[in-house]
């Protein structure tokens, strides 16, 4: 059954959010994101310091595309006005490792006593810090930031071995503000 639909997301203060055409753009204390979507019969627009989603006639495929540029305005909001944030662990039990940041890429050395450094790339727009074993990579963008995180423990993934044995690796231990 088709209905007209419409969802509201209120925009906090300091954040400012713009739409044109099929493109969203917000600016926050953070910083400014944008972000464009493929839709057909869904409109956005901004009215009385919220952002307005509606359909009309919608079907429930529609209903789901709404549902999920709801959630992706939500993070750009949140994105500008906080940055998100993870949070990774380096575990060792065999050998000593060491990761430096050089530039867009992380070199993970002496992993499993290797002789040549792991690379673990970094997105742009995403800031990595390294104290001792503890990794900390923030970015505006969630995605970004994810992404960037999910990079360092690929990096370290260890095929052919027992994992019960072999638990060395960077590991994610916060993913955007909840402990894992």
């Amino acid at each position: 059954m088709k209905r007209d639909l419409s969802k509201t997301i209120k925009i906090p203060e300091g954040v400012k959010v713009e739409i044109k055409g099929n493109s969203i753009f917000a600016k926050g204390p953070e910083g400014e994101t944008s972000r464009k979507f493929k839709f057909k019969q869904i409109k956005l627009e901004v009215k009385d310091n919220r952002v307005v989603i509606s359909c009309k006639n919608a079907s429930k495929n529609e209903k789901r595309v709404m549902n999920t540029i709801t959630a992706h305005i939500n993070n750009i909001i949140k994105g500008v006005s906080e940055k998100f944030e993870y949070e990774l662990k380096v575990c060792t039990s065999h050998f000593p490792m060491t990761v430096e940041i050089k530039g867009n890429e992380a070199l993970i050395k002496n992993f499993l006593g290797e002789k040549i450094p792991r690379k673990a790339k970094i997105l742009k727009g995403v800031d990595v810090e390294v104290k001792k074993d503890i990794i900390s990579v923030k970015s505006i963008d969630k995605e970004l930031a994810g992404q960037t995180a999910a990079n360092f423990e690929k990096s370290t993934f260890i095929s052919l071995r027992d994992r019960r044995v072999f638990q060395d690796g960077i590991f994610i231990t916060k993913k955007a503000g909840r402990e894992m």
